[in-house]
């Protein structure tokens, strides 16, 4: 069991997705801002404070950029992306500009985190309970025991000379730590993460706007109370697509820049559509939406047509989900029985974790 493990707390992570649960997606700083990696979005977002939710844009995340292990930036406003034994510095993550791609020093190699502060990088390693520090990632450094404060996190990131973590989720929301040494207990307090950046992170919606759910829901019923059997045609009308109205506010605090190219309500369209694919530990449920209407919801009409038995009762259900108590996305899925209760199976198809 690795020393980190050890930590009490360290299980209870549900709402936001760990960084080892999740590719792709990680947190890192330079000289003046943070930054949230997400490569299953295709983007990434930059603050000044997440604390108080300021300046925060949206940028695109240039192909080449996307899917690392773990990613830094350092006081110059360089990036670099760790995928295996080496590794990508740029100057933009959304253009890919000044690209090039070196080897990691063997000490620097297999770490659980990477981070950056005061002209530094550090690479904690889990199962040591130790960190290493370097000046350059292909060169050697030293290697120093870890302050058990600094177990617990989520995601670490380093922005001017500052070190932070995400912590685990508690009764009091999302929060973080900052402090300015790894191996003293000086300086060190937590804040909130404001709401507008929790709308951003994996399993944040769970947060904001509650887990996710699955649910049919009868839209329609008919009933034969006569000794003959009858022919019922009639037409249906039900909603498909998804309701862009109630999860619209997630992004009201944010600028999108000029390399971003979503249109307007595709990004909140794919938080969800994340959302809904991760499993209830983080808030979802863990089903495959990628086959459903994500257009706006509109209503589509159905003729319908079948036979009713004497004193038979049929009951036509529809299956959508949602965050809270919300409905967000309204399948096309429909499913016809005699039974009053709603159905019990799921009809999508599971996510892979």
């Amino acid at each position: 069991m690795s020393v980190l493990s050890c930590v009490a707390g360290l299980g209870t992570m549900s709402g936001i997705v760990p960084k080892n649960k999740i590719k792709g997606v990680d947190f890192c700083g330079g000289q003046t801002h943070s930054y949230i990696i997400r490569s299953d979005l295709g983007c990434y977002m930059q603050s000044s404070n997440l604390n108080k939710g300021s300046d925060l844009t949206i940028f695109s995340l240039h192909p080449s950029c996307q899917n690392g292990d773990h990613y830094l930036a350092d006081w110059d406003d360089n990036f670099y992306i760790i995928k295996g034994n080496s590794f990508r510095k740029v100057k933009d993550l959304s253009t890919d500009s000044d690209a090039v791609v070196l080897s990691l020093d063997d000490s620097c190699r297999g770490g659980d985190y990477y981070f950056s502060a005061n002209g530094l990088f550090y690479i904690i390693f889990q199962e040591k309970g130790t960190f290493h520090q370097t000046s350059n990632l292909n060169k050697d450094g030293e290697e120093k025991t870890l302050r058990f404060n600094w177990y617990n996190g989520l995601y670490y990131w380093g922005q001017s000379n500052s070190f932070y973590l995400l912590r685990p989720v508690s009764e009091w929301g999302v929060e973080y730590n900052e402090g300015d040494s790894l191996t003293e207990d000086r300086c060190y307090n937590t804040y909130s993460v404001h709401p507008s950046v929790v709308n951003f992170l994996p399993g944040g919606l769970s947060m904001t706007k509650g887990p996710a759910f699955g649910k049919w829901e009868n839209i329609k019923s008919a009933s034969n109370d006569s000794k003959t059997a009858v022919t019922w045609h009639k037409k249906v009308i039900k909603k498909v697509g998804y309701n862009k109205e109630k999860i619209r506010d997630i992004t009201h605090n944010w600028k999108f820049s000029m390399s971003a190219t979503f249109e307007s309500g595709a990004l909140e369209g794919l938080i969800a559509k994340r959302q809904f694919s991760f499993s209830a530990e983080y808030g979802g449920s863990q089903v495959n939406t990628d086959k459903e209407s994500w257009n706006e919801a509109t209503e589509v009409e159905e003729q319908l047509s079948f036979v009713l038995n004497p004193n038979e009762r049929l009951y036509l259900w529809q299956y959508n989900l949602g965050f809270g108590e919300e409905s967000v996305l309204f399948c096309r899925d429909m499913k016809m029985d005699d039974e009053p209760d709603p159905p019990t199976e799921v009809p999508l198809p599971p996510a892979k974790q």
